[in-house]
């Protein structure tokens, strides 16, 4: 039986197997990031139900196109990049059959007791209430930022705009999440 390459295998080498058809070296690259892409796909979209489909869809990608990764980043950064596009295909679908929340109308509700517990909720389910206030791109830049460790350039790169516009969203991402802390507090 062939070794199984371990999760810490140079990521260059698995996608150069992964090209050459190696159901192993995709398997290894599949299980070292499920777990990410999970993380931030169900941040992103707030939809359990489609998280599964868009990993499927961002690994195929990497399955079928491994050559489209042009060593001008980092691999990561690539993957996340297709996680990131095919996930706002899928929130605007979601968009327009009208299951998006309106931001503005949530933080109304937050900021009202009556109308919403939120001041009893645990501070995990806070935090996830709190991102959930933001829009998309904001929210990308939070979650590639802080929960995957990634450089503002690698975030730049993945939402494929300029890395000041990746500053101004983690910007006016801190604003809205004070403002939301605050009204946390009333």
């Amino acid at each position: 039986m062939p070794e199984q390459p371990q999760i810490g295998s140079d990521e260059y080498a698995l996608l150069q197997r992964i090209g050459a058809g190696d159901t192993a070296a995709f398997e290894a690259f599949y299980k070292n990031y499920y777990p990410r892409l999970f993380r931030f796909i169900l941040r992103m979209t707030r939809q359990p139900e489609a998280v599964e489909e868009l990993i499927q869809e961002t690994l195929l990608v990497v399955w079928e196109k491994p050559q489209g990764f042009n060593h001008e980043s980092k691999i990561s950064t690539w993957v996340f990049g297709i996680a990131y596009h095919k996930t706002l295909k899928a929130m605007a679908k979601s968009a327009r059959r009208n299951n998006d929340v309106d931001i503005d109308d949530l933080t109304e509700s937050m900021g009202d007791p009556a109308a919403n517990p939120a001041n009893n909720w645990e501070n995990e389910d806070w935090l996830n209430c709190a991102l959930a206030t933001l829009p998309p791109d904001q929210r990308a830049v939070i979650e590639l930022t802080f929960y995957h460790g990634l450089s503002y350039q690698d975030v730049a790169r993945i939402l494929d705009c300029p890395e000041n516009t990746v500053k101004t969203r983690m910007f006016h991402a801190r604003r809205k999440l004070q403002v939301f802390a605050d009204a946390q507090e009333k």
